[in-house]
């Protein structure tokens, strides 16, 4: 029985330590965020609008731009200027100044190895200048509601005034990943440059940073469909990543990791620690199916027959919520028009449904699920019928009079 005992109490901590019975979750890492993508909803944060340095989580925003401002097909001639400023120790990939080059080689190898010096080139090619190529990725960090950001490169090469938040940089990748060309480049963990008029041979094979992508990497998470690492000595190890599953997809952001006491990555292991949390603890259920009763009416002015009207909602509510949900603890808040009357058509909107879940509101119309006709007014009636025998009466007097 002693053994027994400890064998449970065993499977208890390891269930524990993989976050399997865990309803709350930490991460090692100075700030972190995860989001449901479909939603937006925000599942764990973590520091997440404390001002950071970035590192090279800064080119998600950079290739977007030159997604959205170049045709994949443009050439372009490397110049001497973009090769000038990049420190020692910082990731290249080897062009030389003259080397042309598409646009989406560029983006390639910015995305997927992280080159600084591909970043500079089409920072100058899009924007004139970095300086001026800084100024667009501004404008549109504001554009799209990152309101604690500030870039002064497109690359994330450090500089005291070059900082974001976890939550713009969810928002930064939520916007890109909309778009299939930046999606697909994320999700790709190996690119070669073609020859070139400057380089005659395809040596060049540059393997992607992210290791949550690498099949034979001990960090693999086969989930993963993008987005981009950094890392700085000043900003830490930091990872946007975003994972696929069962219909479910999340984004998670961890700025400043370090290592584990065992030497592990924290980016990676806080990214996956994450992500796995959203998928043990979160799912969709169709809440209320389209056509559903929600509620049935007396319609006061309508016939017998149709005045009792069934409300139902006219779509799906598909709702996001923890697995531990008591759905019969969920009471919908049902708003009704005023003065009902008849005649109403089928489908005719005649109210609204509303449910907060897990802080999240989902909502719908209420319509009609039949016809309601109108029921005769007594008094009109005897008015008729009134008026009717006053024209008869006067008709009958009428042949009288001719008679006599």
């Amino acid at each position: 029985m002693k053994f027994k005992t400890l064998l449970l109490i065993f499977i208890f901590i390891i269930c524990i330590h993989l976050n399997i019975f865990a309803s709350e979750i930490n991460i090692g890492s100075e700030a972190g965020l995860l989001v449901e993508v479909s939603t937006g909803k925000v599942l764990f944060e973590k520091n997440s609008t404390k001002k950071m340095f970035p590192a090279s989580t800064t080119k998600i925003l950079t290739g977007i731009l030159v997604i959205e401002n170049c045709n994949l097909t443009d050439i372009v001639t490397v110049p001497q200027s973009a090769l000038e400023n990049i420190p020692s120790g910082y990731v290249t990939c080897n062009i030389s100044a003259g080397e042309e080059l598409t646009v989406n080689d560029l983006l390639h190898v910015l995305m997927i190895p992280s080159a600084n010096d591909a970043a500079y080139v089409l920072a100058e090619y899009v924007g004139g200048s970095v300086s001026g190529f800084s100024d667009m990725m501004n404008k549109k960090a504001l554009e799209i509601g990152c309101t604690n950001t500030h870039f002064v490169n497109p690359n994330g090469i450090h500089d005291d005034t070059h900082y974001t938040t976890a939550y713009d940089l969810y928002l930064m990748a939520n916007y890109a990943m909309k778009n299939e060309t930046f999606r697909e480049i994320v999700s790709k963990t190996s690119y070669t440059l073609p020859e070139t008029n400057k380089h005659s041979s395809l040596d060049r094979v540059f393997h992607t940073t992210n290791e949550l992508l690498n099949s034979k990497s001990r960090y693999f998470y086969e989930n993963t469909i993008g987005v981009k690492t950094g890392h700085t000595a000043q900003a830490g190890n930091c990872l946007v990543a975003q994972s696929s599953k069962d219909n479910l997809e999340f984004i998670s952001v961890v700025l400043n990791g370090g290592t584990t006491n065992s030497g592990l990555n924290e980016r990676y292991i806080d990214s996956k620690n994450l992500l796995e949390y959203g998928y043990n603890n979160y799912t969709f259920t169709t809440l209320i199916p389209k056509s559903s009763i929600l509620k049935t009416i007396e319609v006061e002015n309508g016939t017998k027959e149709t005045k009792n009207l069934d409300l139902v909602i006219d779509n799906d509510i598909y709702a996001l919520h923890n697995k531990t949900l008591d759905f019969d603890s969920i009471t919908p808040e049902i708003t009704l028009q005023e003065n009902i009357l008849a005649p109403i058509t089928k489908g005719t909107v005649l109210g609204h449904v509303k449910y907060n879940i897990d802080g999240t509101e989902y909502e719908s119309n209420l319509i009609a699920n039949t016809d309601v006709e109108k029921n005769m007014d007594v008094s009109i009636i005897l008015i008729i019928v009134g008026f009717t025998l006053l024209i008869l009466s006067s008709f009958i007097s009428k042949k009288k009079r001719k008679r006599k």
